[in-house]
């Protein structure tokens, strides 16, 4: 059985039998024969198509932000701005395919050769809770605007999101069987993945959940992408501004109540205005509206399960056994809900799991550096790398850093976001692959090459 809980509430929204192995036989058989007429169809088609779905989304955005809400506790703002993004996606992709997609003519001793880049397969998507309709998109876009299929094992606490998701897709008229929602458990993704009919799998999770589905497609010899934690560094030099800095960082920390694997985590500031940030960031966390995610008002909602928000705060407390500092926060609210308040911890320092692992929740921790050097040091000394988030006046100064920091973003004086413009991913343990832009509908094609005497 499958169900969805109201974190906010902790009463359960609604219950979901799992596939039995003959009903996932069934749409594995469905979605690969659906597969062999789609890569046929012309970018045109396909693009009228997402255009289509682009419009669905945005007609219902306040219905999927209501079930985000119910289901993960996403405040209701976030969720239509959410929806609004996936929107952008499928826009995006409509309008770039084709020419991301396009041949290439190569000058060889050949009469003519080229690189072409064709569809590769129904491509399996194994996506979390946090962003339960943005993970999916930013998958499907492009994947099916190159001419794959997509099948989605969703987290089993958003089902309800992974079945709209479906619906999206068929209210805009693609064929039935090129996107399906597969309800499954995790135990079964490891035979999906190792079915022919599968071409590739790509994962956004925990670092334990990359390595099992990245170990799963590599022994089925099929190409993956992970996108995997992070513990971003937010990095403030002796010459930001610091009051931006503060504000933004608040932000940046607090983004679907904590829960992003790009939010920043530990603020690196250097010591000449530690003081003066750390006092101006604690302030901004202090008054963020923390409560029902259903009000439009509401900043912060609460942790999506009780067992996450029991893990953050054992972070906290090892933390703080160790030296750390509570400035703000540091307890679980009390009452109905998985709520956690903003909370800020200083003298952070290595060896504290608020210093060396993923604080998933609205929990800063601020780190203080002796100068840029030891700021950069400080900000590569963890085992991920996806976002950063750099803070100074000097431009020319922030290039040169950014060619040091071991990321795979770097966004200078502001908070780190993924646009589907832009490649996404990490570095180490933050997994490899990237997603959207050209090098994310690249991933799962094959490359082609095609010589003519």
């Amino acid at each position: 059985m499958m169900e969805s809980w109201n974190p906010a509430t902790e009463e359960r929204v609604a219950a979901y039998e799992e596939w039995s192995d003959a009903a996932v036989e069934s749409a594995l058989a469905a979605v690969h024969e659906a597969w062999r007429v789609w890569r046929e169809t012309s970018f045109g088609h396909r693009a009228d198509l997402m255009r289509r779905a682009a419009r669905v989304l945005r007609e219902r955005r306040d219905e999927y932000a209501r079930l985000m809400a119910t289901e993960m506790g996403k405040p209701v703002s976030g969720g239509r701005a959410e929806i609004d993004k996936c929107a952008l996606g499928c826009d995006y992709y409509a309008d770039t395919a084709a020419a991301q997609l396009a041949p290439e003519t190569i000058a060889t001793d050949a009469s003519k050769s080229y690189v072409r880049y064709d569809p590769l397969g129904p491509v399996l998507a194994v996506m979390p809770w946090n962003f339960p309709f943005w993970q999916v998109f930013r998958f499907a876009a492009p994947a099916l605007m190159a001419g794959n299929a997509g099948l989605l094992k969703h987290a089993s606490n958003v089902t309800g999101c992974a079945l709209a998701i479906e619906d999206v897709f068929r209210r805009a008229g693609f064929p039935p069987d090129v996107f399906r929602t597969l309800l499954v458990g995790a135990s079964r993704i490891e035979r999906i993945i190792a079915d022919d009919r599968v071409a590739a799998a790509t994962l956004t999770g925990s670092e334990r959940a990359g390595i099992a589905v990245g170990g799963q497609a590599g022994r089925a010899l099929k190409p993956s992408v992970l996108e995997l934690g992070g513990s971003d560094p937010f990095i403030v030099l002796e010459d930001a501004d610091v009051t931006t800095a503060a504000r933004v960082g608040a932000q940046a920390r607090t983004i679907n109540s904590g829960q992003s694997c790009i939010a920043a985590k530990r603020f690196i500031v250097v010591e000449g205005i530690a003081d003066a940030f750390t006092k101006e960031f604690t302030d901004h966390m202090a008054v963020l509206r923390m409560g029902d995610p259903l009000r439009d008002d509401t900043e912060v909602g609460p942790q999506a399960r009780g067992d996450l928000r029991d893990e953050l705060h054992e972070q906290v407390r090892k933390s703080v056994a160790a030296g750390a500092r509570t400035i703000l926060g540091g307890e679980p609210a009390k009452g109905k809900g998985y709520f956690y308040p903003p909370t800020v911890l200083t003298e952070v320092v290595a060896g504290m799991p608020a210093y060396e692992e993923e604080l998933f929740g609205p929990v800063a921790s601020v780190i203080r550096a002796r100068d840029v050097d030891d700021a950069v040091r400080i900000a590569n000394d963890s085992h991920f790398g996806l976002g950063s988030s750099l803070w100074t006046r000097d431009l020319k100064r922030a290039e040169a850093i950014a060619g040091r920091i071991e990321a795979g973003s770097v966004f200078v004086n502001a908070l780190v976001k993924s646009d589907p413009r832009l490649p996404f991913g990490g570095i180490k343990k933050s997994g490899y692959g990237r997603e959207l832009a050209r090098q994310g509908i690249q991933a799962f094609v094959n490359v082609k090459t095609v010589w003519i005497r």
